[in-house]
């Protein structure tokens, strides 16, 4: 198959119309690409009408099957879960055009990266892998992005094309997710670390004086901020953010580690996504205004449990 030189004149297709696929279907349109096509498990479901309304909205055609996008595509982005990226290359690679491009932008460890790839190659698909190195809807396309295989090189300069910020890691495969899983160690971490101890000192009434002491120590970071910022995210991706830090402690496991610090963020993010999806923060897109009040009904909350 031989693909339009031009990428605006490609057939996008994104798996996955989560935030991620929203915002890159939203972009690519802007961008002057006429054809995207989108997939999700959930456009059938009970919480698939605002997928289609944003789809009909923005342009985006929908398809009925992982095997219907990847029979049209000429580039697949998969946006999944972490736990999904092998399901779904496997789900595309059966239909995949010959020559077509798939890039993993999912937050999988590099073990999985490497089994996708082999499944797109195996179909005649070109594989690259995509590690996305902060957190997306500040930047939306532009999100920093490291790639990585054999086909990373001549991909990079095509996705500028689309407005993606790209650049080459390696052209090993699982090098640009090796990056990005240690980094989530730290930064997914640091976001269960905040809401461990600022709820626990919320307990005891000395949130002040830790606060303090945080800035007192790290005066380059604004601790409020921060941490209502921290809270905001895992309410809103906890379940996202916890099926990645698995992958991050497969990952850790994979280099010969113990992965206790990586384990324990993905049962700190699993818990606050399930009281999140029991309602216990009320609807958890809205903007959060004071920590302290998510940190109370997580205290409120811990209270019924016991």
């Amino acid at each position: 198959m031989t693909l339009p030189a031009n990428p605006l004149q490609w057939t996008i297709g994104l798996v996955g119309y989560g935030e991620v696929g929203r915002i890159l279907a939203e972009d690519l349109r802007a961008r002057g690409v006429a054809n995207v096509l989108a997939y999700d498990i959930k456009l059938g479901g009970p919480n698939g009408a605002p997928l289609r309304d944003h789809a009909a909205r923005h342009g985006v055609r929908l398809a009925e099957s992982h095997a219907e996008l990847a029979a049209q595509s000429d580039l697949i982005v998969s946006a999944v879960t972490a736990s999904q990226a092998v399901p779904v290359a496997e789900a595309c690679a059966p239909a995949l055009r010959s020559g077509a491009w798939f890039l993993d932008f999912n937050s999988a460890s590099p073990g999985a990266k490497i089994r996708a790839g082999e499944i797109v190659a195996a179909a005649g698909g070109r594989y690259v892998e995509g590690a996305v190195m902060t957190s997306i809807p500040p930047y939306r396309i532009r999100v920093p992005l490291l790639l990585g295989g054999s086909q990373a090189v001549a991909l990079a300069p095509l996705l500028n094309v689309l407005g993606f910020d790209a650049k080459v890691a390696s052209p090993q495969l699982g090098v640009a997710s090796a990056t990005k899983m240690c980094r989530s160690v730290m930064i997914k971490g640091l976001e269960a670390m905040v809401i461990e101890c600022f709820t626990a000192a919320r307990a005891y009434g000395v949130e002040d004086a830790v606060l303090a002491s945080l800035a007192e120590t790290f005066p380059g970071i604004d601790w409020e901020r921060q941490g209502a910022y921290f809270f905001q995210r895992v309410i809103q991706h906890g379940r996202r953010r916890a099926e990645e830090m698995r992958e991050v402690a497969q990952t850790v496991h994979e280099a010969g580690l113990e992965p206790w610090s990586a384990a324990g963020t993905a049962e700190r993010q699993t818990w606050v996504a399930d009281l999140a999806e029991k309602g216990v923060f009320g609807d958890r897109n809205l903007p959060r205004k004071d920590w302290r009040e998510d940190a109370d009904r997580l205290l409120a909350a811990t209270e019924k449990q016991s």
